[in-house]
């Protein structure tokens, strides 16, 4: 388990990545127009998982032991903003502190984190045009989404709005660079290496 919670929370430690998360992500509309969160599902690889899941053993998906282990990663994930930017404007939209809901489970060899992320504040989409990036800013969590697959409307919004996906590519210094970085170096913090290999979600909505 220590071993997830280092690679979430101590960016410092490394880069280039040594990690990947799957991502999926499905948004929540509570009322007719509106956005009010973000459902995700963060899926890990088998190495970052194996502690985990070591850690939970034989414990049915509902037991204490669970239950424990997702609260201490969520607490990670929102020592870290989830991880997350949401923007509208040329201004970040804010999220509520605490998610609506939150779980852990295993698939396999690999433990799925999945949980609301809450807006502060319900956003119009009438007209509007939101982007959306999830990633490590030291590039030591590779965090991706396999393809538009991976992005869900729900029904109510699937006749107003569409997302699409924008995978980056850096120049070839950048990736060379990355690929440099051992267990034991850390990307100056002013190159922002995970940004610039952060794929963005386009939400536009008429």
């Amino acid at each position: 388990m220590m071993v997830l919670i280092t690679l979430l929370l101590s960016p410092s430690l490394a880069a280039h990545p040594h990690s990947f998360i799957a991502l999926k992500t499905t948004l929540v509309s509570n009322q007719p127009g509106t956005l009010n969160g973000l459902h995700m599902v963060w899926k890990m690889d088998e190495i970052t998982s194996s502690d985990l899941l070591y850690d939970a053993g034989n414990a049915k998906p509902d037991s204490v032991v669970w239950k424990k282990l997702a609260a201490e990663v969520m607490a990670n994930v929102l020592g870290q903003h989830y991880f997350t930017e949401f923007w509208h404007n040329g201004q970040r939209v804010k999220f509520d502190n605490l998610p609506m809901e939150y779980h852990l489970t295993r698939e396999g060899h690999q433990a799925v984190l999945t949980f609301v992320l809450p807006l502060a504040e319900p956003q119009r989409l009438t007209g509007q045009t939101y982007t959306f990036m999830t990633f490590d800013p030291t590039y030591f969590v590779d965090m991706f989404y396999d393809d538009d697959k991976s992005l869900q409307l729900p029904q109510a919004l699937q006749h107003q709005c569409k997302m699409s996906l924008k995978t980056p590519k850096p120049d070839a210094s950048m990736q060379a660079y990355a690929l440099s970085l051992d267990k034991a170096d850390a990307p100056a913090e002013e190159m922002d290496l995970g940004r610039q290999f952060a794929q963005t979600v386009t939400l536009a909505c008429q």
